[in-house]
């Protein structure tokens, strides 16, 4: 078979086999060319993650109304409403959201930083720092009411990507692929 041959079918057949070797290759593609290169140029092994949680969502609130019920926390680490507006995403983000990820190599209280749990295979997490300490820091989710433990000594090795900037909704492509997709099929492999 010619190059021509394969070509012509891949791009120009209509049958189900080219629709299939299309999803195929795009698939490929996207895994192990655009994703990879993404990530050598920002910086980071994940250069886009999918918000899966609702843990920094503001729940449709204006900020004021959004600072008066979850200042606490953040004023016990010294920042102020003030402070607080000067925040990148200081409206937050939604499930279902793209954040695109940029090296954590340099990072303050504020930024909104991907990490994976100590010694956990669980999905990592993307929340706001809240205080830098000398060998580690802490975060805090936007829609939690307390740190949690997890959150209170994050080493910089488990750091993946700090955010940089959002895509509304894109990421429910990847959360509706889990939950309806790879879920089911997992189980039928238990």
């Amino acid at each position: 078979m010619s190059i021509r041959k394969i070509w012509n079918f891949i791009w120009y057949n209509d049958s189900p086999l080219s629709w299939l070797l299309n999803i195929i290759l795009a698939l490929v593609l996207v895994k192990f060319v655009i994703f990879p290169g993404l990530g050598f140029i920002l910086g980071t092994t994940h250069p886009l993650v999918a918000v899966v949680s609702s843990s920094m969502d503001h729940n449709g609130l204006d900020f004021d109304g959004w600072w008066e019920k979850n200042k606490g926390s953040y004023e016990d680490n010294s920042i102020s409403k003030e402070t607080f507006k000067n925040y990148d995403f200081k409206h937050g983000f939604n499930k279902g959201d793209i954040m695109v990820l940029i090296s954590p190599k340099s990072y303050s209280v504020g930024d909104v930083l991907v990490y994976r749990k100590a010694n956990s295979n669980d999905p990592p997490i993307i929340h706001r720092v809240i205080k830098i300490n000398d060998n580690s820091l802490q975060t805090k989710g936007d829609n939690v009411k307390i740190v949690q433990d997890f959150e209170k000594d994050i080493k910089e090795e488990s750091l993946i990507g700090k955010a940089a900037l959002r895509i509304p909704y894109l990421g429910y492509i990847k959360i509706f692929f889990v939950d309806l997709i790879l879920q089911p099929i997992s189980t039928i492999f238990k």
